[in-house]
Formats: structure tokens, sequence, C-alpha cells
């Protein structure tokens, strides 16, 4: 058409600004403001990620927030992940049909996750852990308020009673002030159902509540914290990273209760939760 036309005759045919025309053809080949803008994100996702090979684009988009101070939308942190191949390594909790009430005692929570203040509604529960392939017993408590993970202890050996008794005296130290009574949720396992444990906390301000018999979701927010902690974990290199399992699970609770970012608090971590409303 050049050889027919002149430029500014097609300009003004297509309803184009020549001046616009020729800036455009000198931008050909190179990205805009906005292809530049995400590349760097991209990139910065990317780090987090190398770093956090378990974290979804919501979380990802929260650390680079806190970390660099930019502002974008979950929504662009999503293309991006989407055009650089980013994906969680996780897998999910399968749902599993509930079975009969506790006979020691009712289950008090009934799924009502709804604590109002720190030290009101208590989680416990023991998984299995592994460090440089083998296995170890964690036990610990859970304040659902802000799901901050308020004692933590492992076992010396396989069965070891005596971290859920550690935990147990951690709390009834952190409530010897508090007025209102703390309920302990757990499930049926043999130490929480013992007679000794039990009377462990008769004469303390603790209320005690039982899941169903093979009803992991009766205390599911704890539960769904096992799983993706492991799933996390591993897929991060956590148990090839420490010289023993104390170290490793020590490091992890306060990475886990002071920086990272958890989606039912708004992605904020446990602490910044808490102390944010003035607890």
């Amino acid at each position: 058409l050049k050889e027919e036309y002149s430029v500014s005759e097609l300009c003004r045919l297509m309803d184009v600004n020549r001046s616009g025309y020729y800036k455009w053809k000198q931008r050909q080949g190179t990205k805009n403001q906005y292809e530049r803008h995400r590349d760097d994100l991209t990139a910065l996702l990317l780090e987090v990620h190398e770093q956090h090979r378990s974290y979804g684009y919501h979380r990802l988009a929260a650390v680079v927030r806190r970390e660099t101070g930019l502002i974008f939308s979950d929504n662009l942190a999503h293309k991006c992940c989407k055009y650089a191949g980013i994906r969680a390594h996780v897998n999910h909790y399968r749902w599993k049909k509930p079975k009969d009430e506790s006979k020691i005692f009712p289950n008090l929570v009934a799924c009502k996750w709804n604590a109002k203040q720190p030290l009101e509604l208590v989680a416990s529960d023991m998984t299995i852990m592994k460090h440089k392939g083998k296995q170890f017993e964690w036990t610990y408590l859970l304040d659902t308020f802000n799901n901050e993970i308020i004692s933590s202890h492992i076992g010396k050996r396989a069965g070891d009673i005596k971290p859920y008794y550690d935990c147990l005296e951690d709390l009834i130290e952190m409530t010897k002030e508090q007025k209102d009574p703390v309920t302990l949720h757990t499930d049926q396992g043999s130490v929480y159902s013992s007679a000794a444990f039990c009377n462990a906390h008769k004469d303390y301000n603790i209320i005690r509540s039982m899941s169903r018999v093979a009803t992991p979701t009766d205390n599911c927010v704890i539960e769904a914290i096992n799983g993706w902690v492991k799933a996390e974990m591993y897929a991060e290199g956590w148990h090839r990273m420490f010289d023993s399992p104390e170290e490793m699970i020590d490091t992890f609770v306060y990475y886990y209760n002071h920086y990272r970012p958890a989606y039912s608090l708004q992605y904020k971590t446990p602490v910044q939760y808490r102390t944010d409303l003035g607890f």
C-alpha cells in the first residue's frame, strides 16, 4: 500500500494519529511497561515458588507483597503462575463418613470453630513425621482462634506418651491466670482417652471435648494442618535441611507462627493476626 498511498493518507483513513503510528512501529519487538511488570512479577513468584513449592498463587502473592511492597491483584498473580507453569505440589484430603459419638467426653465443638479470643478453644493431635528417612511422632496444641501452634513436643521413641503430657502441662501453665475455661478438643486416641490423662487436668480450668470415632472431620482444623504441613515440608525439603528432628520442628513452628501467611487469616501470619486484634 505504501507505493500507492502515503502514510498520512492511510493513517487518516484508519483514524490513527500519524505520530502514534511511528511510535508503535518503533516499539515493535520491545515490551511495554505492563509486559515488563508481568515478567518481573513472574520472576518474583518463581523465586518464592522455588523456596515454597507447596504454595498456591494466593500465598505466593502474599509473600511477594510482604517482601517487596508491590501492589498487584491475585488475578494477575494467577495469570503469571499459569504462564510460568507454577503449580502447588500438595495432595488433598478425601472426606470420610462420620462414625459414633465419644463415650468419654461429648463433642462440644460440633465443628463450630468460632473462638473469639486466644486460649478459648484449643485442639491437639499427634501426627507421624519423617526426618532423613526415619519416622517420629509429633504432638502439638493449636489455638483455633488464630491457628497458632502454642505447644510442640516430639517423642523419643514410637508410642512415647510424654509429649502428650508435656503439651498438657504447657496448656495448664498458659491458662493459670485465665478466668474463662479453655476447651481442649482431641480425637479418641488411647492417650487422650486414658484415665491418667483425664485425671491430669481434672483440677484445672480445662473442659474436654472429643471427636467421634474415626471421624477426623470432627477435628478438621488440626487434621487439615497435619496434612498440608507434611506436604509442604516434604515438598520444600525440610527433612533434609536439618541435622535433627527437634531442630526441624522447632524451626518450622517458629516459621509457621511468624512468617507463613494463612488463607483463613486473610494471608496474615498467626502472630500478626493475633497482635493486630490487640491480644
